[in-house]
């Protein structure tokens, strides 16, 4: 700031100085004024480091954008909720639209039509002989009524598919004489493989899989004769696996994983020589086919038995649920229903001690209530091993039933009467 110095004219007496206005010294203190206000901003700011600084700055640009940003991050909400209502619906459709297969979901019975009488007294045979060496060598039950029908009845799909052909061969060719039986049966057996590998290969075409071992092909062939309540187990993974593709697509899943996540995640279903449930059973087939970690994983998770380890066998676990659950998909007679759930008790019940019995999950859970002074603690592990055993070979149940044995002691007093 420049100071205004006195007035002095050389040319004048140096006695006499000019004196200043009042006007111009309250306008000089105006002055000093604001530079002393500039000089404690200017000291402030120096104490202050660049990253401080920006702090600062930033710190009173946010305080006048808060408000906005909240109700711009509440619209964007709102906006993201409906969209992705409305793109889930998209998927849904275009999947289950693609879904449709030319499969046909069977159950437990396969059924064979007769020409005439003629034929089914044939079939029968003299004292029944036919009839005996069919089932025998084909594994399966027959039950023949009035009507023009015969029903072929096994809980193994595949070999009712062999007794169904063999049996459609022997109408044909007429010669039906336990010779004959043995060897029409032998042939079809020997030509499942190849329909097990036509089958796989349709399977997995169409959910987009190929180069795929000759042996895995074929499994995955069986899952035409395999059904889950009603549920074609072909039916279900084709459709699976497009659903499982489109929801990958959409959120950027690895679609690959999900694929063949989608394709494999019930071959455990369709291996029989294996003990444990078909999650386990699945997780050691893929592994002897040397498949990757990502697809095993979504095997070894699609239902729940361990936390999700990746987006991709969380995408595989949600296509299983919607193909399962949709309308229509799967069914089974309450009567039959009840009638396994009553077996399955009914054979505990028959155990000494059983106090109670209860199955639940369809099922696949059994608990067992024993008396306690007639069973203790040392005998539960025995009790529920043998329960076990009895329902594998009784109870037909297709899958594992798991068995909890519980035994309860309790001591009642009462207080006396004052």
């Amino acid at each position: 700031m420049l100071r205004i110095p006195p007035f002095t004219n050389t040319a004048m007496s140096n006695d006499s100085d000019i004196k200043i206005s009042p006007a111009l010294q309250k306008r000089e203190e105006i002055i000093e004024k604001k530079e002393k206000e500039l000089q404690d901003k200017l000291a402030k700011a120096a104490k202050l480091s660049v990253d401080e600084a920006k702090k600062m700055l930033i710190s009173e640009v946010q305080k006048d954008l808060t408000e906005e940003i909240a109700q711009n991050i509440r619209s964007a909400e709102e906006r993201i909720k409906i969209e992705s209502q409305e793109k889930a619906k998209e998927i849904l459709v275009d999947a289950m639209k693609h879904g449709a297969t030319s499969y046909t979901a069977e159950y437990t019975v396969s059924s064979v039509t007769v020409p005439n009488e003629d034929v089914k007294g044939r079939i029968i045979g003299a004292g029944g002989r036919n009839i005996r060496t069919f089932e025998k060598e084909a594994g399966v039950e027959i039950e023949i009524d009035e009507s023009n029908e015969i029903r072929l009845s096994s809980f193994d799909a595949v070999r009712r598919e062999i007794a169904k052909r063999a049996l459609e061969t022997l109408i044909r060719d007429t010669r039906i004489q336990p010779s004959r039986i043995e060897e029409v049966i032998r042939q079809v057996r020997s030509q499942m493989d190849d329909v097990l590998l036509t089958e796989g290969k349709k399977v997995a075409e169409e959910c987009g899989v190929y180069n795929l071992s000759l042996d895995l092909l074929k499994l995955i062939g069986r899952y035409r004769f395999r059904t889950s309540y009603g549920q074609n187990l072909g039916i279900h993974t084709i459709e699976e696996t497009k659903i499982g593709v489109a929801i990958a697509n959409e959120v950027g899943g690895n679609i690959d994983i999900v694929r063949l996540g989608c394709l494999l995640h019930d071959i455990g279903k369709v291996v029989t020589n294996e003990e444990g449930t078909h999650v386990q059973v699945g997780v050691a087939t893929l592994k002897k086919y040397g498949f990757p970690k990502e697809v095993i994983a979504c095997v070894a998770e699609h239902h729940e038995e361990r936390p999700f380890s990746s987006t991709e066998s969380a995408i595989v676990w949600i296509a299983d649920g919607i193909s399962g659950s949709r309308p229509g998909a799967r069914y089974e007679p309450h009567e039959d229903y009840m009638a396994r759930m009553s077996k399955i008790e009914e054979i505990v019940k028959t155990f000494s001690g059983v106090e109670a019995t209860f199955a639940f999950q369809a099922g696949r859970d059994v608990r067992v209530i024993v008396k306690p002074e007639e069973v203790d603690d040392d005998r539960l592990t025995i009790l529920a091993h043998d329960i076990a055993r009895k329902l594998e070979k009784e109870a037909e149940y297709v899958g594992q039933i798991k068995v909890t044995v519980i035994r309860e002691s309790r001591v009642t007093e009462m207080t006396s009467v004052r």
